[in-house]
Order: structure tokens, then sequence, then C-alpha cells
């Protein structure tokens, strides 16, 4: 079972986030492994949840970019849910995806609205074995007028302090509690049907919160996401918080692993249980082009950026919010720099680029060389030149033939 929502990072009160409630996402991490340091392969919805189902990097799996009308990217690896099916599993989705407009062709047997899942699990016989994947809404912006604001709010740091930020940060925890209610059901009709004990559940989101400086962005705030797993049935623990660097590449090989079923070729992600000395991360498309590549280590982040553009990337949703709108100069700057180099131990908010500091040009040529390197190992269309999107593709397809 494999539970995701949208835009929250790692906003949840498992986390340390005192002013968040939710208790249910808290007991599933109270009873599994929290992963307090795990990252998306992008910090866009469509791309981070095409590697969260195919194993593989978005300039590999054919998502790098929206998957929606208008933007068309298309899903050309194979799904969970198709590689599930192949090994017998019943495949049912919950709620909507956004890595294809082709549904049909992911490998689902059945598709629901989320309010379906109690009824779909005590419908199946207790002895078939199910691939579920539940992808709750709550939390996508627009939000709800925001509710009274918690004594003890948090504010991320990344945010400028004042009342707008208040007023969105309510807005979106109370959307939270609202998607830990819907977990909460799921996991009790899970109980009820009696496969919990064996069932192995993720919950996970797609990319950092919805916020200026975050989201779209390859800053900690755009990659962070919640990750925790509960597998009572396999020797993983409970109540046990990993500190070790954690991708969200790693779910489905770790799924895989679990259930016995033979990863396809092409899959990049390891188990969630072998150490990474580093992620990988990437954003080629999103509302324009703004390619960008990045590594991160546990101490430190290297971005290279490709193009010319905003220093940051504010999506059209987010700058409808009350932050945006009150200092949009803020975000409108332009990008001063081709490579950035934080470090992580001192610059946790990531705002003093050390890219060229004799102090610490070592480590820059280290990271250097491995972000290359992982370009190249992948095939990265960027080393070829600037990435066409399916809007040119189609658009020029209306070319006249002069030859």
């Amino acid at each position: 079972m494999v539970i995701t929502t949208h835009d929250i990072g790692r906003h949840l009160h498992c986390y340390g986030v005192r002013s968040v409630q939710s208790p249910n996402l808290d007991a599933l991490a109270a009873d599994g492994v929290r992963f307090d340091q795990a990252f998306a392969t992008a910090p866009q919805c469509s791309p981070s949840r095409a590697s969260l189902a195919t194993g593989r990097y978005p300039h590999n799996n054919g998502v790098m970019g929206l998957a929606h009308h208008g933007f068309d990217w298309e899903l050309e690896s194979a799904h969970a849910a198709s590689i599930f099916s192949g090994a017998g599993f019943a495949t049912h989705l919950f709620g909507g995806q956004h890595v294809t407009l082709h549904p049909e062709r992911l490998g689902f047997g059945q598709t629901h609205p989320t309010s379906a899942v109690e009824q779909v699990l005590a419908s199946e016989p207790s002895e078939r074995r199910l691939y579920l994947e539940i992808n709750f809404d709550e939390t996508h912006r627009p939000y709800p007028p925001p509710g009274a604001k918690p004594p003890d709010l948090v504010v991320p740091g990344y945010l400028p302090a004042g009342p707008e930020a208040e007023e969105e940060m309510t807005a979106v925890e109370g959307t939270i509690t609202e998607l830990d209610a819907a977990a909460g059901r799921v996991l009790e009709a899970l109980e009820r049907t009696g496969r919990a004990a064996h069932a192995v559940v993720v919950f996970t989101t797609d990319h950092g919160l919805a916020m200026p400086r975050a989201k779209c962005t390859l800053y900690d705030p755009g990659l962070e996401v919640a990750l925790i797993v509960r597998w009572p049935a396999g020797d993983i623990g409970s109540g046990v918080a990993r500190s070790g660097l954690a991708s969200n590449l790693d779910v489905l090989p770790t799924l895989l692993e679990a259930t016995g079923v033979t990863a396809p070729e092409g899959i990049q992600g390891r188990s969630l249980f072998e150490p990474r000395d580093a992620i990988f991360a990437e954003k080629t498309f999103h509302s324009y082009y703004d390619p960008m590549r990045c590594i991160r280590t546990r101490r430190h982040k290297y971005i290279r950026n490709f193009e010319t553009a905003f220093a940051v990337e504010v999506p059209g949703d987010i700058q409808q919010g009350a932050i945006f709108r009150a200092n949009p100069a803020r975000y409108s700057t332009d990008r001063p720099s081709v490579v950035e180099l934080y470090d992580l131990e001192t610059d946790p908010l990531e705002e003093h680029n050390l890219a060229g500091n004799q102090a610490t040009r070592t480590v820059e040529a280290e990271l250097d060389a491995a972000l290359w390197d992982w370009m190249q190992e992948t095939d990265d269309p960027l080393l070829l030149g600037p990435v066409l999107s399916p809007r040119y593709r189609q658009a020029m397809l209306g070319r006249p033939n002069r030859n």
C-alpha cells in the first residue's frame, strides 16, 4: 500500500513540527521506520511521482515535466502497477494520478475514488495479493480559508516572517490534519480486514511545501519528503528513525524486494535500507524550461543551472498566495550563478553560495565531477543540448515541407 499526498515535504508532527496535528501518521511512524533525510528526484509533482512509481530518474522515465494537457509529458517506463500486476497482484488506484495522459496503460486493474478504499479492502479475498496506490489531494493548493492560528505555529525559516506566512502556514496545516484523518481511515480499514500484520505500507509526499523558494527549486525545502515505511512481518523495526540519505527512487525497489517480485531491468534505485553517500535530483520543465541538476551529500549541496531564469521559479498557484503577493520582487531577481554550492551544516537555508571560494575549491571540484559522472551514466539528454518539450515537437508538426 503506497499512500501519497501533495506539497507538504516533511511538515508533520512526527518530523518535529509541533504545531501540526497528524496523529495517524505519527502512529504509523511509531510502528515503522521514519526516514529523516529522504528526498525526491524532482521538486515537482509529475517527475517525482514518476520516479516513485518506476525507480528511474525523470530524464530516464520520460516525465521531465507536467503530465497533463498542455504540457503532455508521458511515462515511458514500466509503472509499479504493471510490474505487480504481472506478478499476480490485483492492482487498484484510488484518487488521481499525474504521470500520464493514458492511465489505462499504467497497469491498474481498477480505479476508484479515495473514499472507496474501505469497500475494496473488504471485498477482496484475504488470500489475494494486492498493490494499492492511494493518492490524496487534500493538501494541494488552493487552500481553504485558514482557521485559528495555532499558538505554536511553525513557519519555515526560508519564508519571510509576517502575517502572510502565518496565514498560509495555518491554512496548509489545516489541510494536513484533513489528510491525516483520511489516511487514518485507510489504515483502520487495513486493520479491520486483517491485512495490516503482513502489509507493507509506505506513506510519502511528492516534494516539498508549495511555498516560494521550496517547490520547483533544488534547495532542500523543494526536495525534502516525508517517508514512512511500516512492515510488521519484516525485520525493519518499529519506532525507528533513520538519518541516512534516501531517495524516493528507492521506494519501488524496496517494495519489490519485500514482496519477492523480480525487479525489471533498468531500475536505478536501491533498497531504502542500503546507505547512500549522496542523492541526485533534477528539474527540466515546470511552468517553463528551467533545466538544473544537483547532487546532495550529508553536508553539501551542489547545483548546476543550465539556463538563464529568475533566481527561483514560483508556480502560478503559489503566486496567488499571500506570501508571494506581499513582495513579488523578492523572488523575481535574475539568477546570478551557473553553479551553486552550499555548506548545509553552517548554512541550512542555502543562502550563501560558496561556489568559486578558495576554501571550498576541493569540495566543489569533487561534487562537480560526481554530478557530470551521474549525468553521463544515466544518459541525461542535457548532455546533447537543450531538451525539446512535447509542445515544441507538436508545434513543429505544422512546419511545411519546403524541400
